[in-house]
């Protein structure tokens, strides 16, 4: 028989699952345990119609075994490269092509469609906007995801994009607290340390936490990352630090609504005190929400764990109760049974909806940047070969479903003669193709000094070519090229309305208007 402790906890979970149904076992855990959250990724999405099924037999569990409010269901919808939904829905612009476009007004506009969208599909809380400020060209978790370089830029942008998905009945996320943007480290994949002082962090890192917190932030999210400014033990993240999340967050920002973890089972995490022994030390800290977002057993574990603590007098049960306490109120918010129930009808009129895809391509046009043109645009020429990389995720928060390449696809659009290949690996395989060919668009998906990418690049340059460059994720790419490149632009992402404006640009039939969030 479960206990009244073992269900306070559970609501203090949130959990993953493989699938596109819900798991006899994990709906198992949901009763018994009255587990509070659902993380939902790409590997849970078919399409519009399967993830409201899956969501409504996600809450239908939870009603029927006697919750007293319903599920938090969420999501990283960020947009751009960072997004769980794909067919059937809208595709949106992400944060740093937002910011690209230099309009507030467009953050709170796509905020608010995201938040439509992800709840008529059952769904009510996003873990977004991220507030990270990327100042760090070599970060390789953060990038694009940031609205950009600039502190003030991504307080105001993130604020907006609160603010819309708020309006659109949508729980809000700031991360990953306290900065994540100036790291050489993918927390996924190890710890990171960001060794600056406390007069930088307030300056850069927390000053759009600080902002968006003073608007009314519903939920803020834990960094896997040590600050040695704020936490003196050495090797221990953000997330597990009593004197960040409870001194820092809690009594100097004054944020007194839920804190969540990231993924518990990432490296920094997982690979070090242990995702279960990581769970405890996150509650002990002050963090009211643990997510565990794949293995039931780690899943299973953690709740053992704070239990045993709370039975043994390691863990004070009054710290659970307050943890329980503001879950309660962020469900009293957005979540009660009377807005949970969702049918099939707005799946039509909201998700993917022409007002919606007007939207995305308006900011698209406003967000892809011509930042290089030495007389190469517009391409007056039909005889075109467009270069693609090989198809690939740069980033472990990047779901593999959906990063396929369609450069190619949007040039043949405007360009039907245009001929696309994989980008070859050497400069003789490259010469097979090349013929009399002398255009080449070439796309980048980040782009190191020493990149397959960069060397035919240069060697397209020294044959004399007009050489095209759109870079696909990262902006930065640039610093890597020779100075013979015609020109060079930037979509932020990969998604196809992106890649499509920026095509229809290459050939003079679309005037973009984008300036970069970064310095190049």
């Amino acid at each position: 028989m479960t206990t009244l402790l073992e269900k306070k906890i559970g609501q203090l979970l949130v959990i993953g699952f493989d699938g596109t149904t819900v798991p006899r076992d994990v709906k198992q855990f949901i009763q018994d345990y009255h587990v509070g959250g659902i993380i939902l990724f790409a590997r849970n999405i078919e399409s519009p119609e399967q993830v409201l099924r899956l969501t409504t037999d996600l809450q239908r569990t939870a009603k029927k075994a006697g919750h007293a409010q319903p599920l938090l269901i969420c999501v990283d919808q960020e947009n751009g490269v960072v997004r769980r939904l794909e067919k059937g829905t809208t595709l949106l612009p992400g944060a740093m092509a937002i910011g690209a476009t230099q309009k507030e007004s467009y953050s709170y506009d796509i905020g608010l469609a995201t938040a439509k969208e992800l709840k008529a599909l059952g769904m009510n809380w996003n873990l977004a906007p991220v507030l990270d400020v990327n100042n760090n060209p070599d970060n390789p978790v953060i990038g694009v995801r940031s609205f950009g370089e600039e502190a003030d830029k991504v307080a105001s942008f993130g604020r907006e994009a609160m603010k819309g998905m708020q309006e659109g009945g949508m729980i809000t996320t700031l991360k990953h607290f306290p900065g994540h943007g100036d790291t050489n480290v993918d927390s996924h994949l190890g710890l990171p340390t960001i060794p600056h002082s406390m007069e930088r962090l307030n300056e850069v890192e927390l000053k759009p936490f600080r902002a968006c917190i003073q608007e009314g932030a519903d939920t803020v999210m834990t960094a896997h990352i040590h600050f040695p400014a704020l936490e003196k033990e050495e090797g221990v993240p953000a997330t597990l630090s009593k004197t960040i999340v409870t001194g820092l967050l809690r009594e100097e920002l004054g944020f007194d609504g839920v804190v969540t973890t990231d993924c518990m089972e990432m490296d920094a995490i997982g690979k070090t005190v242990g995702t279960e022994k990581g769970g405890l030390a996150a509650v002990k800290a002050g963090v009211d929400i643990v997510m565990i977002s794949h293995t039931l057993d780690k899943q299973k574990g953690a709740l053992e764990a704070i239990k045993g603590a709370v039975v043994n007098g390691d863990l004070d049960e009054a710290l659970i109760d307050q943890a329980c306490a503001r879950v309660s109120k962020l469900k009293d918010t957005y979540a009660t049974w009377e807005n949970t129930s969702v049918t099939d009808g707005p799946i039509a009129t909201v998700v993917g909806c022409e007002e919606h895809e007007r939207l995305a391509e308006e900011v698209y046009k406003q967000s892809v940047t011509v930042v290089k043109n030495e007389g190469a645009l517009p391409l007056k020429t039909d005889q075109v070969v467009v270069l693609e990389p090989v198809n690939q995720k740069t980033m472990q928060v990047e779901d593999e479903k959906y990063a396929h390449l369609a450069l190619g696809e949007a040039v043949k659009s405007v360009c039907e003669g245009a001929k696309t290949y994989t980008l070859p690996k050497t400069v003789e395989e490259l010469d097979a193709i090349m013929n009399d060919t002398s255009t080449f668009i070439v796309g980048t998906l980040s782009a190191g000094p020493n990149s397959e990418e960069v060397t035919l690049i240069k060697y397209l340059v020294q044959k004399n070519k007009t050489v095209i460059v759109v870079a696909m994720r990262s902006p930065y790419d640039l610093a890597h090229l020779p100075p013979g490149v015609g020109a060079y632009m930037a979509t932020y992402e990969f998604s196809y309305p992106a890649l499509k404006i920026a095509a229809k640009a290459i050939f003079g039939k679309e005037d973009v208007k984008g300036k970069a969030p970064v310095t190049l």
